[in-house]
């Protein structure tokens, strides 16, 4: 493949709305995304933030990760503002909290009543802590490696359920998971949102809130209107914010139904697909570019 052909694959999106000329901030999904399969945020990566932010392009992230589990990232790109939860929590650098929601008690009992007799494994984010009943579970050890935080023990999820910032629905049946979506959804109605935000997790997290709402969050904070916004993703829980941004960008690694809706396609986040993006398709609209 040519260099040529390798560029017009990487770019082309299917968006069918223009793309801003304007961008004065983005917002990056985390996994799949602003991290690398190691969980690491890149040299490039930090250079080409640290360009953002000298063109005066504001930057913000945004992740199903519990906020605690983003600190090596916020640490790393010096971030001022940062949604966790799917944008459920609000946070500042100093991780104090900007505005936080709960999933309802009586969503999350109903869904846990729905998926553990299925075989889903079930972890509940509260308290600033992450609670499981089986700290041996398929993917238990991959999390902690990810948030770098480790889980708390318990018999049963007890009165957390009433503060719950996240519950995960993990399962090694991938297809089980994804025809439970649309029925989790259904079954909870306004107490809780319910999206996959990878194969093997099914999340509720808090209703009314999901990464659009934490793009417009973030947008309001800056004083910047949504057309002149830059979202970057790789997964169906990113589609909410390529709704309502002005430039909307994919991941190479990320699902066919995330590229359908970008403007433009980026290199995968092993190959540094956010630098990438932002030099090719961000920068190039800085205010005065």
């Amino acid at each position: 493949m040519s260099a040529s052909t390798k560029l017009a694959l990487e770019e082309r999106g299917g968006a069918t709305r223009p793309p801003a000329s304007r961008i004065r901030l983005m917002v990056s999904d985390v996994d799949g995304t602003l991290v690398n399969k190691a969980k690491e945020v890149t040299p490039a990566t930090i250079a080409a933030v640290r360009r953002l932010h000298e063109a005066g392009i504001a930057f913000a992230a945004v992740s199903a990760r519990p906020p605690r589990g983003m600190r090596l990232m916020v640490e790393a790109l010096n971030v001022d503002l940062f949604g966790g939860f799917n944008g459920g929590c609000i946070q500042r650098r100093d991780f104090s909290v900007v505005e936080e929601h709960f999933v309802s008690a009586e969503a999350a009992r109903a869904g846990i009543a729905l998926m553990q007799p299925r075989g889903a494994a079930v972890w509940v984010f509260a308290d600033d802590e992450w609670f499981v009943t089986d700290p041996n579970g398929t993917y238990v050890a991959g999390e902690i490696r990810t948030v770098a935080f480790q889980p708390t023990v318990v018999e049963d999820f007890g009165d957390h359920l009433t503060r719950a910032g996240k519950i995960v629905f993990s399962s090694t049946d991938f297809d089980m998971l994804a025809a439970s979506e649309p029925e989790l959804q259904a079954l909870v109605g306004d107490g809780a949102t319910a999206r996959r935000s990878q194969a093997k997790y099914l999340d509720m997290t808090p209703p009314g809130t999901d990464k659009g709402y934490a793009a417009q969050a973030f947008a309001r904070h800056y004083g910047v209107s949504m057309d002149e916004v830059a979202v970057i993703g790789d997964m169906a829980n990113d589609l909410p914010m390529f709704a309502v941004g002005g430039l909307a960008i994919a991941m190479g690694n990320g699902a066919a139904e995330v590229k359908e809706q970008a403007h433009f396609v980026t290199l995968t986040n092993e190959e540094d697909g956010v630098a990438h993006a932002i030099e090719r398709f961000v920068l190039p609209r800085a205010p005065g570019a």
